[in-house]
């Protein structure tokens, strides 16, 4: 009886020393650089080439930031949210242009985060400019993963660009490439209904906030065919929708100089 007494006694010291130490960073695995004074890994999920940027100290939920295209473009928004402790993730889908292939390959890269590294599981989607394709698409296939989306002069109807067929010039050889990955027709392609302007239904069912910033001047992706057809519908089917005007901006530059305002937007929509 007293070496049992005395082996839960040792059992007993050994968990509290257990518990004094302090826990192990996260390990990441991929190759590791500097990214603006944070950590960086790049590694692929599937053939994907992925990046993670990694806080110094993660906020309580593990928050982060899903950018869809063109990593460390305008980055001053991530910057600022990595210091507050969120993670920044992107997987490879430029090419995709929003298409179901591209859902299937996010969803194996939202496994990963989510899975193998605790992140949360429901993360704040930025798309900027054919990225609103990306986000929006994803988001609306996945309404319950989303905490918030900021979307930044978007492609919100492919007609518009890469197509073409409004006042965008649009993209041929993006065009191309999207009948490509939608397995579309010409004809198929414009009469489809499923580009996020028609599609937000299900994200105003759930409340998903959304901050769209444009600039009035763009010709890329005209205002009047993207992101004004998509503010009225969301607003009508109840969604949560907030907008930031640039005067006289074009389609370039993203973002704000100072993106104070977008991470107030993010923050609140804990």
């Amino acid at each position: 009886m007293r070496l049992q007494l005395n082996l839960f006694g040792l059992l007993l010291f050994c968990l509290a020393i257990l518990a004094s130490k302090p826990v192990a960073a996260q390990s990441f695995e991929g190759e590791k650089s500097d990214w603006h004074g944070f950590e960086c890994y790049d590694f692929k999920v599937g053939d994907r080439p992925c990046k993670l940027a990694v806080p110094k100290e993660p906020a309580e939920g593990k928050p982060w930031v899903w950018r869809a295209v063109f990593w460390g473009h305008e980055p001053q928004t991530e910057i600022a949210l990595l210091k507050l402790g969120y993670h920044i993730g992107f997987v490879e889908c430029t090419d995709l242009l929003g298409s179901p292939e591209m859902i299937a390959q996010r969803d194996a890269f939202y496994k990963e985060m989510t899975e193998r590294y605790g992140l949360s599981k429901r993360p704040v989607l930025l798309g900027m400019s054919r990225g609103g394709l990306c986000s929006l698409n994803w988001a609306v296939a996945n309404p319950d993963k989303v905490r918030c989306l900021y979307i930044d002069a978007p492609v919100c109807d492919f007609k518009s660009w890469p197509g073409g067929r409004g006042k965008s010039p649009g993209s041929e050889g993006d065009w191309a490439q999207l009948l490509k990955v939608y397995d579309f027709t010409e004809a198929e392609a414009l009469a489809y209904k499923g580009n996020p302007i028609d599609a937000m239904q299900p994200l105003a069912e759930k409340k998903v906030p959304i901050l769209l910033i444009y600039g009035d001047a763009d010709e890329v992706v005209p205002f009047d065919e993207n992101g004004e057809i998509l503010i009225k519908r969301y607003r009508e089917q109840g969604g949560p929708i907030e907008v930031i005007r640039k005067p006289g901006i074009g389609h370039h530059p993203h973002s704000l100089k100072d993106p104070t305002p977008i991470v107030e937007f993010i923050e609140k929509a804990k």
